[in-house]
């Protein structure tokens, strides 16, 4: 482990320690599965998982431009941190989050804050925005801004505001960092304009943020909110627009999810009708609720995702990935045989054609025993000229096939960005076997230690289901009776979990 990930992971250790120490028992099984990971070559030893995903809570607001997701976060927070107007007012992303009240407690930090620290979720953003944008990674300033506030409703969570989706055509690195945005947060609000539900904007959106997002396993993070409804008061059947939006989202592939329809009433147009402005104060009043709630539970989400991770990654390393890699190694090993037999059967012909051309010994004594016999020097030397040549051929052969077998396969792979590239060319290097099936770093004691992160990753889960959840009632009863046993039974499973860890 280098010097720089191993400061990294102890910075994490004592953000973790205070911030939410629940979570600092995981770290240890993210380090054994880091070990895992090296021996197979998926992961790079100066990097970790747990330097793969974001540990704060992150709620990211995105959508087209102009649907009040600026407007809504202010409201949110309780101040005027984001500028709001009708026109695109912000082009970059900006990540808010909490300050210790001081004399300057509001302000705005460049990009370069967020792209140099590795405690926020883009942290060397702009190395990955080089590799898809040539050139662009030196103007971070112009993709990313950092703001503060001391205001407690943001305390212990992270709310990025993005730039709408204003153009058909947009530029490769804004998507690649709304990609990681997605990849990271625990809560995605996807914001649509009611006073434009099928413009182009919209069709952008729903390419970019809605199809992307059908077959992902997280999707239930997503909630997908028409804003500004309270312009439908005028239309003769109001429910249309949201029809007209639901079949928009259905035809992008979503054709279940959570759907809510709001408005800012500091913003609204008067509705005259006392029972039309009734009927959609109520609705906007019990989805703005959901939303809210779902805002103020990102923590809790954000322990059961750290955990699931571990989970998920082993699920892709099982079931998905170690095949992958069989089967690369599979066509690797028939191209080398292939490719010895050929040579072999060459170099004999050679030898016979050769041996008969030049007349070295007649055609119907060749390979008699008594040749053999007066000719066991010059054999034995040229046995070996032939070995060093087929077994020269031979490591050749393997890195040429090697190279073509993991051209199509990623680098980056899966939820982690696992090396699966890296990984089968470990297992085509020079000191592992063509008859080996398994890949590199893959054993019976590998997928032992493999279960063992499974079971301590249960583990896990129940501590965290004994900290939010008390299913038989028990721990509710000794509150009530104030008994000293409190203490016992809600630390308890923590330090299970950490026995069974170790």
């Amino acid at each position: 482990m280098s010097s720089f990930l191993s400061n990294r992971l102890n910075r994490l250790e004592k953000h973790l320690s205070v911030e939410n120490p629940a979570l600092l028992e995981v770290l240890p099984t993210y380090y054994k599965f880091d070990q895992l990971l090296y021996r197979t070559g998926l992961l790079d030893r100066d990097t970790s998982l747990a330097s793969r995903i974001s540990w704060w809570p992150l709620i990211s607001v995105l959508g087209t431009f102009s649907a009040g997701k600026s407007s809504f976060i202010n409201s949110y927070v309780g101040e005027t941190l984001q500028s709001t107007g009708n026109q695109a007012v912000d082009d970059k992303f900006t990540v808010i989050c909490h300050r210790a009240a001081t004399t300057a407690a509001n302000q705005t930090l460049p990009g370069s804050a967020l792209d140099a620290d590795p405690r926020f979720p883009f942290y060397r953003i702009s190395h990955e925005i080089e590799k898809v944008a040539q050139g662009e990674g030196k103007h971070i300033e112009s993709y990313l801004q950092l703001r503060t506030t001391s205001n407690e409703r943001i305390k212990s969570k992270i709310i990025i505001d993005s730039p709408g989706f204003d153009a058909d055509d947009q530029r490769t690195s804004t998507l690649r960092i709304t990609d990681h945005i997605l990849d990271l947060s625990d809560l995605v609000l996807v914001f649509f304009d009611a006073r434009h539900p099928e413009p182009g904007a919209m069709q952008d959106t729903l390419e970019h943020l809605v199809s992307r997002t059908v077959s992902r396993t997280d999707a239930s993070k997503f909630l997908y909110i028409l804003n500004q409804i309270d312009t439908a008061a005028k239309e003769d059947n109001p429910e249309e627009i949201t029809g007209a939006w639901q079949r928009a989202m259905a035809q992008a592939g979503l054709t279940s999810g959570q759907f809510y329809t709001i408005y800012n009433e500091d913003a609204a147009i008067p509705i005259a009708d006392m029972a039309l402005r009734e009927r959609f104060q109520a609705k906007r009043d019990a989805d703005l609720k959901k939303i809210i709630d779902r805002m103020d539970e990102v923590e809790l989400q954000r322990n059961y995702r750290i955990v699931s991770v571990l989970e998920t990654v082993a699920n892709e390393l099982e079931h998905d990935i170690l095949p992958k890699l069989r089967d690369a190694k599979a066509r690797w090993r028939r191209g080398v045989l292939i490719g010895d037999g050929i040579a072999a059967g060459l170099l004999i012909a050679a030898a016979i054609a050769a041996a008969i051309t030049f007349k070295w010994v007649p055609s119907f004594e060749i390979f008699t025993l008594p040749w053999i016999n007066s000719h066991l020097f010059d054999i034995a030397v040229g046995g070996i000229g032939a070995l060093i040549l087929l077994v020269s051929f031979h490591y050749w052969v393997r890195g040429v096939v090697a190279k073509r077998v993991a051209a199509p396969l990623a680098e980056k792979y899966g939820q982690v960005d696992l090396n699966l590239k890296g990984a089968f060319l470990k297992s085509a290097g020079a000191f592992h076997s063509i008859f080996s099936t398994e890949p590199a770093g893959w054993s019976k004691r590998a997928a032992k230690k493999l279960r063992l992160v499974r079971e301590t990753v249960a583990t896990h889960i129940q501590s965290l289901n004994d900290r939010y959840a008390d299913p038989s009632g028990k721990i509710a009863a000794v509150i009530e009776d104030q008994s000293p046993v409190v203490e016992t039974l809600t630390e308890t499973p923590a330090e299970t979990a950490n026995e069974k860890a170790e």
